[in-house]
């Protein structure tokens, strides 16, 4: 096998556009980042791992998996329906990369978008039992302890064991050791694969990854699970400076605590948090753009913009779409754009962005799709602790002063 520092580990993201079971499955987002460019973030964060390919048929998906870091292989539609298989998938961007670089393959991975869970370590785990031997394929598993029952006809009255004799209940430290095949990540030698068509062939190493990390998305049930484990599984991630080139922030919830006053004229009164106005100068003196982005058409949001002496849109019934076109404006790549929201008309902008931030007062879903999420609630102070993730001890310093002019003392007469 081909030495480590001179191996190319090729690792390919099977990705087409249609899917049945979940529309658009490959770009649904799980803890605020799309399941492709999750998949792009494993197999990036891999030592071993030299090169990233997605195959899709979809420009979206193509578009997500560039933004992530990744290349993009248009995958023709003869191997993109239904019934292709994965391998097909990576021949062809075997033969793709190939042909772009001028160099071969001496390990090919295939990674699953569907398995959000997804470590680096697993996929240099499969890495190095092919890389450095002696296997020639390799797995990522999860330790199983079930029973397993088949029916012995169609009638499920009449079962039996399958891994087990039911007549004898072993305990658990007395089994033989079994392995689930979690179906995220496999590694092959590159020229056996060429040579069998298949991800299994010669000897077979089974990697043991932490079972409390397999899921696989098939249905819009799973997606759920996985939005609701991502909070407790994914590490606890904010953004830095080299990570956003612009801040978009709602306002009703985000900026104030959701409540609205009413006098008896019925004019509205909302309340705003002065630390929120100290985050967003600093931002502004840092050089970052800051923009208001709210469907409420109503003046106080345009006062306070203006008191922040920030842009601001508002009265927008759809603010994905405004969004987008003042991103293209300000030529701001949206991957590289923080959204800070409370509720569910801000999803469709959480879609949109790199930094989907959901404020702690958030609705559970916000919350649930966010990639990050702060420790304070809007209104009390959200929008500063976002700046500080952004400026760190900056946000701290005292801008400059420029001196009082006092007037000079008058002579004694």
């Amino acid at each position: 096998m081909t030495t480590e520092t001179t191996a190319t580990v090729l690792a390919v993201i099977p990705a087409r556009g249609g899917s049945k079971g979940v529309p658009a499955k490959n770009l649904a987002p799980v803890g605020g980042v799309p399941l492709v460019a999750r998949a792009v973030r494993a197999c990036r964060g891999a030592r071993l791992v030299t090169d990233v390919v997605v195959s899709t048929d979809d420009p979206a998906i193509a578009d997500a998996a560039r933004a992530a870091g990744a290349e993009a292989v248009h995958r023709p539609p003869s191997i993109a329906g239904d019934t292709a298989s994965s391998e097909s998938a990576v021949l062809h961007a075997m033969d793709a990369f190939e042909a772009t670089h001028g160099r071969r393959a001496d390990v090919v991975l295939l990674v699953q978008c569907t398995s959000p869970f997804l470590t680096s370590g697993d996929v240099d785990g499969v890495t190095a039992e092919v890389l450095h031997g002696p296997a020639d394929t390799a797995l990522t598993t999860a330790p199983s302890h079930g029973f397993l029952w088949r029916a012995r006809t169609a009638d499920p009255s009449d079962a039996t064991g399958v891994n087990h004799d039911k007549a004898f209940r072993p305990r658990r430290q007395d089994r033989e050791p079994e392995y689930l095949e979690t179906g995220a990540a496999y590694a092959m030698d590159a020229e056996g694969f060429r040579r069998h068509g298949h991800r299994f062939f010669g000897r077979t190493a089974a990697v043991v990854t932490d079972p409390a990390r397999v899921l696989e998305i098939d249905d819009p049930h799973d997606l759920a699970r996985a939005r609701a484990l991502a909070p407790l599984l994914d590490p606890v991630a904010t953004p830095g400076p080299a990570d956003v080139d612009a801040v978009v922030l709602d306002f009703d919830g985000t900026q104030t605590d959701d409540r609205v006053h009413l006098d008896a004229e019925g004019r509205e009164f909302v309340s705003a948090h002065r630390g929120d106005g100290l985050g967003i100068a600093a931002l502004r003196r840092a050089g970052l753009p800051v923009l208001i982005l709210s469907t409420e058409q109503n003046p106080v949001v345009a006062a306070r913009a203006r008191k922040l002496k920030i842009p601001v849109l508002h009265g927008i019934d759809r603010k994905d779409r405004a969004l987008k076109q003042w991103c293209d404006e300000q030529g701001i790549d949206p991957q590289r754009v923080l959204y800070a929201g409370n509720d569910v008309n801000d999803l469709p902008c959480f879609h949109l962005v790199g930094w989907p931030v959901a404020v702690a007062s958030a609705h559970d879903s916000v919350k649930a799709s966010a990639r990050a999420v702060t420790e304070t609630a809007g209104g009390a102070g959200a929008v500063r602790e976002i700046a500080g993730w952004l400026l760190g001890p900056e946000l701290d310093r005292i801008p400059a002063q420029r001196p009082t002019q006092l007037p000079a003392p008058t002579p004694n007469a």
